[in-house]
């Protein structure tokens, strides 16, 4: 860690033809975050290109880090993103397996680790500096997550959670807290129904439920609290459609 405690914001993409949302997004978010992260054809919808989406926010003036998920791309797929990228100076990307799809099927040629290993090949041959992310969650991290420079950790909701987990973590590069500001009771619902990792503990859905704005409230009190522990380099913050709202509660902190 260098000292300087990261907010990284993920946009969300784009999924007609049009960028203009994502552009607003960014200006919104600009004041607080110090890079955005643009999701792969999350919650498997199609999206606009992460990397087309990154590349907009450079001419921008932001940093933007693509994620690519290895649903939806074989090996040369792969390829093809790696030459777009470095085409495009896209030089930070998040590899993720990707949650299933909606329609169709998923690709079983490429897995994160292999995807580690082509990218760091495609780095070496054409001379292009990557820096390269994985997820991970508040468990046993697997020995070969060792080998990306970044590690972004699954959304947690409890600050005292996050710390115990990284004292028992050993890890020369960044690693960044995932922090999720619920938009409402109904969503809470759904996600804990959804993805049972990522479940909305009780009182915070009643708190949302009693007030839309508690979310909010509550994310920039975690932020703090991760930040107060000393021991992340950021927090990667999901804003989902409240990025006014959490962006306005952050401002107001400093």
């Amino acid at each position: 860690m260098d000292g300087t405690f990261e907010l990284i914001c993920e946009v969300e993409p784009a999924t007609r033809p049009d960028l203009m949302k994502v552009r607003h997004q960014v200006g919104v978010l600009a004041p607080v975050a110090t890079r955005f992260l643009i999701p792969d054809n999350h919650i498997g919808r199609a999206t606009v290109s992460s990397i087309a989406v990154a590349h907009e926010v450079d001419l921008m003036g932001g940093r933007a880090i693509a994620c690519v998920n290895a649903r939806d791309r074989n090996v040369l797929g792969f390829r093809r993103d790696l030459l777009t990228a470095a085409a495009y100076g896209v030089s930070e990307m998040l590899f993720v397996y990707g949650d299933r799809p909606e329609t169709g099927g998923r690709s079983d040629d490429l897995t994160v680790r292999k995807m580690i290993d082509l990218a760091r090949e495609f780095s070496t041959e054409q001379r292009w500096p990557l820096r390269i992310g994985v997820s991970c969650g508040l468990g046993d991290v697997r020995p070969w997550k060792h080998e990306a420079d970044t590690w972004y950790v699954q959304v947690s909701y409890s600050a005292d959670a996050l710390a115990t987990w990284r004292q028992g973590i050993e890890f020369a590069g960044d690693i960044y807290a995932g922090v999720m500001v619920i938009p409402s009771a109904r969503m809470a619902r759904k996600l804990s129904a959804d993805v049972p990792q990522l479940a909305v503990p009780p009182h915070l859905v009643e708190m949302v439920d009693r007030d839309p704005d508690a979310g909010v409230a509550f994310a920039a009190d975690l932020i703090d609290a991760i930040a107060a522990t000393e021991g992340f380099d950021g927090v990667h913050l999901i804003p989902v459609a409240r990025y006014r709202e959490i962006t306005s509660a952050l401002l107001d902190r400093r």
